[in-house]
């Protein structure tokens, strides 16, 4: 019997990493630091904090699951210039601790760790995994460090530790702290309001890849399913799209005229101009390819919050 293990689950990406499992034929567990709502996608729930080494071990011991995915993290490149030290330590020591559970109870579980395209040096280029890893700021750092861990631990002492470095992906249920929720939130809310409004943003010239998050939660589960776990794979669009187009498709949908105002709060000390994926390995070596694009995307987002707009009347 196939059981997989999510850290993490109640986060963004969580139930639809569940969902995926659920349907390919796991039965899923799942494992967050605050209570987990019910789920049909979910066999057995636990509240744990990954800083606690020994509550980890028992959840580990008792599940003894065959696949392990790690999503507990903090994400938000932004935050993490704040609090440098914590992002080190949730990152990298929490996942730590899940590897150490596994050895510790001499299971053969898959791990699964998440990486990100923030490990990257800067380049205009696609990036595939050959890029040079040089992270430029504290969240991609801990990224990395993550991934010279994940090797040790397959090296020395031969766990299954799968790493993949996942581009930006988004979808209904992100945060409005990441950048297109936060737009389609705005220019939902001006929408329904019947009078134009402002929209505030961050830095508009540079160009990301961004996913959904229904295609990276299916590379995640084939990742996982194969077998070299040495081998580390990109999970990105294969488009940068310019945040500053993306931005006017986001107010085009829009019934109100919105200006744009830009809040030095959101400009980061430092930002890659381009974030760019090369995924042909990933599609060569298992087949993966994305389904969605980010205007379909961004569509369904500002549908999502227009609803809640218009419930709330």
């Amino acid at each position: 019997m196939k059981k997989v293990l999510i850290f993490g689950v109640g986060g963004f990406v969580g139930s639809y990493l569940a969902a995926e499992f659920k349907k390919n034929g796991y039965d899923v567990y799942g494992s967050d630091r605050i209570g987990i709502q019910d789920s049909p996608d979910m066999d057995g729930t636990f509240v744990a904090d990954l800083s606690d080494s020994d509550r980890v071990k028992s959840i580990v011991a008792s599940v003894r699951p065959t696949h392990i995915v790690n999503l507990a993290a903090i994400s938000n490149v932004g935050l993490s210039w704040k609090i440098p030290r914590t992002t080190v330590e949730v990152n990298v020591s929490g996942a730590l601790n899940i590897l150490e559970a596994v050895r510790d109870n001499d299971l053969d579980t898959k791990v699964l760790l998440i990486g990100s395209s923030e490990e990257y040096d800067i380049t205009d280029k696609p990036m595939d995994e050959n890029t040079k890893l040089n992270a430029s700021n504290p969240y991609g750092i801990s990224k990395v460090m993550l991934e010279q861990f994940s090797a040790v631990y397959r090296d020395y002492y031969g766990m299954k530790v799968y790493h993949v470095r996942a581009f930006n992906h988004t979808g209904v249920g992100q945060s409005d702290n990441f950048v297109i929720p936060s737009w389609c939130k705005q220019a939902a809310e001006i929408s329904c309001s019947g009078k134009p409004g402002t929209m505030r943003v961050g830095n508009l010239e540079v160009s990301r890849d961004f996913s959904n998050v229904k295609d990276v939660v299916r590379a995640y589960r084939m990742i996982i399913e194969s077998e070299n776990c040495k081998e580390i794979y990109n999970v990105g669009n294969g488009e940068s799209v310019p945040l500053r187009k993306l931005l006017e498709y986001i107010t085009s949908l829009s019934d109100q005229p919105i200006t744009i105002e830009t809040d030095p709060k959101l400009v980061r000390p430092v930002e890659n101009p381009v974030i760019w994926c090369d995924h042909s390995k990933i599609t060569r070596d298992l087949g993966w390819e994305p389904e969605y694009n980010i205007f379909d995307t961004a569509k369904e987002l500002f549908d999502y919050y227009v609803e809640i707009e218009n419930n709330r009347k």
